[in-house]
């Protein structure tokens, strides 16, 4: 066991949470009391803009968390054990709860860029498994937990914090989808898309972590709007951290 196994674990984490693109700002909200590199953990760092690449324990409401600040992504090359790697740490240092969230295209026009959207479910569209390797056969029907779920929104409801609620489609990338696979995903019963989540939700649910998963919606997907850009996705996600930040520090004393 390393150092920061110890640094976690003395820390005695009540969740953990996962910061999408852009969603780094999050942190500002936080009484930050340790900061860990990823290459000091040795976990695989990204290079996409939006993911600061370290582990960052502190409190924010009700909450002691064990916050991993970046991810990494199959479009970067990387392998889905990679992928999930900060996730099998956060387990091994015996957290008993994670939150992921994601920066995501919004395929409802109820839905509008600057929301945040519960998973209740996702597609897994990626082609790729954590759990590769063996006969892993992890059940999926509550990937979610229904239990949390109905905590975040009773919340939300109570802060006014407008949160909806739909299903993820989780993709390769790197590039954004055609306004054609936007349509496809539509009839598949997506309510919004991204490039991650997925592998770690999998990861996670195998691990026996109960788990929620937050969608900023920072963008209209393909053919909705104008052209994507991922610079507008960080943005969007920046302006949005602060409001999730009061919706997170509330559920997590529940």
């Amino acid at each position: 066991m390393d150092d920061t196994h110890y640094r976690i674990q003395d820390f005695a984490p009540t969740a953990g949470l996962v910061l999408g693109s852009g969603l780094g700002c999050f942190v500002d909200r936080m009484e930050v009391t340790d900061r860990i590199s990823y290459s000091v953990a040795g976990l695989p760092q990204s290079a996409v803009s939006g993911h600061a690449g370290e582990i960052i324990l502190g409190t924010i409401g009700h909450g002691r968390l064990v916050v991993l600040s970046g991810r990494v992504h199959l479009y970067e090359g990387r392998s889905a054990g990679e992928v999930t790697a900060g996730i099998r740490l956060l387990a091994a240092c015996g957290v008993p709860r994670l939150v992921l969230t994601n920066a995501a295209g919004t395929l409802q026009p109820a839905h509008p860029p600057g929301r945040w959207m519960i998973l209740t479910d996702h597609l897994n569209l990626t082609g790729e498994s954590p759990l590769t390797g063996g006969p892993n056969f992890v059940d999926m029907s509550e990937v979610y937990s229904r239990r949390w779920c109905d905590i975040f929104t009773a919340q939300a409801a109570a802060l006014q914090f407008p949160l909806y609620a739909g299903v993820y489609a989780g993709l390769r990338g790197p590039q954004y989808e055609t306004p054609a696979e936007i349509r496809m995903l539509r009839t598949l019963g997506a309510d919004a898309v991204g490039m991650s989540t997925v592998l770690e939700a999998i990861q996670a649910r195998a691990l026996g972590m109960e788990l929620a998963a937050f969608s900023c919606l920072t963008n209209w997907a393909a053919g909705m709007a104008g052209p994507l850009d991922h610079a507008e996705v960080v943005a969007t996600g920046r302006e949005a951290a602060g409001s999730f930040a009061v919706l997170l520090g509330a559920a997590l004393g529940q």
